[in-house]
């Protein structure tokens, strides 16, 4: 087959191509960095023509064209299936909705139960082969995209290749039009700063739990990101890596030497993730990289997968917790943030693994606009918060003050554990409000 024939045959403008969207439709962007640039601003471009034009879209790194306009939401409703800053945003501003999800399911749900008109998505050039790289998502796009009756790719020169399991390529041949962007640079996401001294705090005492040849997964986020410059430090030895997100934090623990995926049960050898966003540097890393591979979340995240891998740490962020043991990592009340991600697939999976452990790690307060400081481990989550992570799957929790285990506690035992690592000032209300809950013994500390 002549694919260069093809390719030509299929090219077309940004302009032509959003031709394809009618109203009513359901449009999905794709994920993160594949979000599509030129084809968005064609589709912004095209606002007054449509109408109830339904966009799918997640871990959002800019905002959306579609997206700007003051009277946005009358064509356009925003979907996205985990929030990030600029998502908030645009749900603050009342175009967009949160679609709660368990990320492993994500391919399933476009399997079964969501329908998609137009999918549009940047990818690398083509190679010889007629095949473009879906580069830093995996994730649920070969779902997605069979599910489309329409599908555009928008290449971009930047867009590293990523080598991949079945799942992280499209041939021309499944392609309705091809359309050569500007090559803008891959959007980059920056590692938060320097790390706090309660970021090192807590990674210290997490970095204590791992052993050589251990299998790692990094949430995204300071805490996360400050126990991998430990790792990086660190004197451990034939880590592997097998994460939802890959992050600048393993790009510096490989090049420090720590990772071989030696001692993997699973993909030995193979840095095996479902999504990539980071810095220059990351993107860089994993462009034709022998030594990472691209998966569709459903195998990544998937708990059965996990469970196989001996000796797989889990490290995530959460917002708060109560004293039950419910861990919250979504949202301020009803106020969204975040979403269920993968966490809980991790927090189960690393419990299932031989030698597995999880951890949740938070700094004990947090001090908000008005400058009032509140603990973030509560009696009780705020009406309205979401549990994330149920306290019957629940293992270890740290904070700066400690690090405690919860399997196996009864509601006393959890509510003194996570008294003692929260912060020393909020403690004694903490007792009292235990107490009133009759979570509290006589005989505790």
């Amino acid at each position: 087959m002549d694919f260069q024939k093809l390719y030509q045959e299929k090219l077309t403008t940004a302009e032509e191509a959003v031709k394809l969207v009618q109203s009513g439709d359901w449009v999905d962007y794709g994920w993160c960095a594949n979000h599509p640039v030129a084809l968005d601003r064609a589709l912004a471009a095209r606002k007054d023509e449509l109408r109830d034009v339904k966009v799918r879209g997640g871990v959002t790194m800019w905002t959306p064209e579609i997206a700007k306009a003051p009277d946005a939401g009358e064509h356009f409703t925003w979907n996205s299936w985990h929030c990030s800053g600029i998502d908030r945003k645009i749900i603050s501003a009342g175009m967009g909705f949160f679609a709660p999800i368990r990320y492993s399911e994500l391919p399933r749900y476009y399997r079964e139960n969501v329908s998609v008109d137009v999918a549009m998505i940047q990818v690398t050039p083509m190679d010889a082969h007629g095949n473009f790289s879906f580069a830093l998502s995996a994730s649920h796009l070969r779902d997605m995209l069979e599910k489309a009756r329409h599908i555009i790719v928008e290449v971009n020169a930047n867009m590293p290749w990523v080598y991949g399991l079945t799942g992280a390529e499209i041939n021309i041949r499944d392609v309705d039009y091809v359309v050569e962007g500007e090559n803008p640079p891959v959007a980059e996401l920056g590692g938060g700063g320097e790390p706090s001294a309660v970021d090192k705090a807590v990674a210290e005492l997490i970095v204590k739990e791992i052993p050589d040849g251990a299998c790692l997964q990094l949430g995204i986020g300071g805490m996360p990101n400050a126990v991998g410059s430990m790792i990086a430090q660190s004197d451990l030895k034939d880590l592997g890596v097998h994460t939802e997100m890959y992050v600048d934090a393993f790009v510096d623990i490989a090049m420090a030497g720590k990772i071989t995926g030696a001692r993997k049960n699973l993909d030995k050898g193979r840095q095996v993730y479902a999504f990539a966003a980071g810095t220059k540097k990351l993107y860089d890393y994993v462009d034709r990289n022998p030594d990472v591979m691209a998966a569709p979340v459903d195998y990544t995240n998937d708990v059965g997968v996990l469970s196989q891998l001996d000796n797989f740490i889990s490290i995530n962020n959460a917002i708060d917790m109560d004293l039950f043991g419910q861990v919250n990592a979504e949202s301020a009340g009803v106020k969204h943030i975040s979403g269920t991600g993968g966490q809980l697939d991790f927090v189960m999976g690393a419990y299932l693994s031989k030698g597995g452990k999880s951890f949740i790690c938070m700094a004990s307060t947090v001090t908000g606009k008005d400058g009032v400081t509140k603990s973030r481990i509560v009696p009780t989550l705020t009406p309205g918060s979401i549990a994330t992570d149920p306290r019957s799957c629940v293992q270890y929790i740290v904070t700066e003050y400690g690090l405690v285990n919860l399997k196996g506690l009864s509601t006393w035992e959890r509510a003194e554990k996570l008294i003692s690592i929260a912060h020393p000032d909020f403690r004694d209300e903490l007792i009292a409000d235990a107490e009133k809950m009759k979570i509290w013994r006589k005989s505790n500390k």
